[in-house]
């Protein structure tokens, strides 16, 4: 009997991780209407009801700040909403013929029904647009609309907020940084878990300051927790010095992390400095690129798409670039989801510039071409 559903599941199984019996269903009408699949006859009906891969549409554009913007996404099929706090998604969206990927933390708890959407459950991210960011700069300015259908992949991520959470938490954010640890604060507080937790965001101005109205509400109506902003074009960046006379109780709190990379390293430092590294949750979303490659001609194997790249673009946004649907997750080197196999040539590590040969598993997102390459997607 459970051979007979592995194989009713099997063309959906690529889908969600947890797809129960509706995964049998869908599976089971992919057999039916092979070689076609569900999609070919049902996305005409429904966009969303696909089998193929995981969709979205966009519900909702909320700005946050002048460079800032919230997108609620009413995800379809096979999407799982038990994801953890503090987890990002994988969204594409297709510009001028183009799909372009990046990867955004989840800024609302799980299980997040709107009730300004039919309480259909729904997800959301925050975006900060980027002078370098040519996805943040559409999303944020509008030239996305509402009821834009984009592809999704599944939530994952190890920076999360377990459950029940700690008795004395701390969060440092700055700019972005705080996005998701908002999907923290907001679980927390729709479990009534807001107990002890201490929150200091950076950044350059009052107007600046992401879900600002909604961290004073936070604010207001727990006692157990404490906002504090700190304006770097006025102060200055956060002394870590200060802890000790602000929040003298720093040392024994469960920490969470997120922002620049100069911020961070400097608060792992610190929390080595003080032999609490084990009490320390940082989430990156920069590489620290200390090296670059040669640059040459990346071909792709299966989809026979090659690319020209220079030294510094990483293969997983080159294969992007040209039309190639890569697997990736973090984009971070962390992951490890983005894994491929070196068919031919050499390639090099952004982070500490060691070279990988034919036959080497690498790691797209932190991988640039040190001359021509071969790469098995």
């Amino acid at each position: 009997m459970r051979s007979v559903r592995e194989w009713l599941e099997a063309p959906a199984a690529s889908v969600a991780e947890r797809g129960g019996k509706l995964n049998v269903l869908r599976g089971a009408v992919a057999r039916v209407t092979t070689p076609l699949l569900p999609d070919d006859y049902l996305h005409l009906a429904n966009p969303l009801w696909s089998a193929r891969e995981l969709r979205g549409r966009i519900v909702d554009v909320r700005k946050e700040t002048v460079d800032s913007a919230t997108l609620v996404i009413q995800p379809g099929w096979g999407f799982d909403f038990k994801y953890q706090p503090g987890q990002y998604i994988g969204i594409g969206v297709l510009i001028e013929g183009r799909w372009h990927w990046r990867s955004y933390s989840l800024t609302c708890p799980p299980n997040w029904s709107d009730h300004g959407h039919g309480g259909k459950r729904v997800i959301s991210i925050a975006v900060k647009a980027m002078p370098e960011g040519f996805l943040s700069s559409h999303l944020v300015s509008g030239e996305v609309p509402v009821g834009t259908i984009v592809r999704l992949a599944a939530p994952q991520g190890g920076f999360v907020l377990p459950y029940p959470p700690p008795e004395k938490v701390l969060f440092l954010t700055a700019g972005s940084g705080i996005t998701p640890v908002m999907s923290m604060l907001r679980a927390m507080d729709r479990r009534d878990l807001v107990t002890d937790v201490t929150h200091v965001h950076s950044a350059r101005t009052a107007e600046d300051v992401m879900f600002g109205p909604e961290l004073r509400d936070l604010h207001d109506r727990h006692p157990g927790f404490t906002s504090r902003l700190h304006l770097t074009a006025a102060n200055g960046k956060f002394a870590l010095a200060d802890l000790d006379t602000e929040f003298p109780d720093w040392r024994e709190r469960d920490t969470w992390a997120c922002g620049p990379i100069g911020m961070l390293d400097e608060i792992e430092r610190h929390w080595r400095d003080a032999g609490l590294s084990d009490r320390l949750h940082v989430e990156r979303f920069e590489i620290e690129r200390s090296a670059a490659g040669e640059g040459g001609t990346v071909t792709f194997a299966k989809t026979g798409k090659t690319a020209q790249v220079d030294g510094a673009t990483s293969l997983l946004e080159a294969g992007e670039a040209a039309g190639v649907q890569m697997p990736f997750g973090c984009r971070m080197g962390i992951c490890q989801t983005c894994v491929v196999t070196l068919n031919s040539g050499h390639v090099r590590d952004l982070r500490n510039g060691d070279e990988h040969r034919e036959g080497d598993k690498i790691q797209t997102c932190i991988s640039v071409a040190a001359g021509d390459c071969a790469v098995e997607v």
